[in-house]
């Protein structure tokens, strides 16, 4: 980086499934994604600008299928030459000795980052005999919110047991799977 004669300079790379089988990490492993990196001088510093387009392929959270995942995210990294590394929240230090970066944890990083906290296939593409074995399994629970504070009657006990309201609203979330 020190060695930059211009002030600004862009690398484009274009990232496979190759790249993620080399990071070694679990969250992602395939994809194929068009990175661009612009450095940019300031004054005693260096700002990276991560532009990531692109698609990686996730797991399903309902169905556990394949799914392409789209990916579209900027970032920025500012980096600067020091004594020794260090890797704050704000910047990135790093030995002016050195005075080499390898982007390749912060590509994978922004990516995973800008995945959505719950993946899933659009509505009506997910494995259907999965679907039918989660309905086979999720035992769903019919009452309507003004009686989710009657008591429940157990047919195997045959004895009355009184539902916790917190449990109840946690149910209606399985509807909406």
């Amino acid at each position: 980086m020190k060695n930059l004669r211009e002030t600004r300079t862009t690398y484009n790379y274009k990232v496979g499934d190759e790249f993620f089988n080399l990071i070694e990490a679990t969250g992602i492993e395939k994809g194929e994604l068009d990175v661009s990196v612009e450095v940019k001088k300031e004054i005693g510093a260096f700002r990276l600008n991560f532009h990531i387009e692109g698609f990686v392929v996730g797991i399903c959270d309902r169905c556990l299928d394949e799914v392409d995942v789209d990916v579209y995210t900027d970032n920025t990294l500012k980096v600067k030459l020091g004594e020794e590394y260090s890797d704050d929240d704000e910047i990135l230090v790093i030995p002016e000795s050195e005075s080499i970066i390898n982007v390749a944890w912060y590509i994978y990083e922004f990516t995973y980052l800008s995945l959505p906290c719950r993946i899933v296939h659009e509505e009506g593409e997910c494995n259907e005999q999965m679907q039918e074995k989660l309905k086979d399994l999720i035992r769903y629970d019919n009452t309507s919110e003004e009686n989710s504070d009657v008591d429940e009657y157990d047919d195997d006990e045959n004895e009355v047991t009184e539902t916790d309201p917190r449990w109840d609203a946690l149910k209606k979330i399985l509807n909406n799977n």
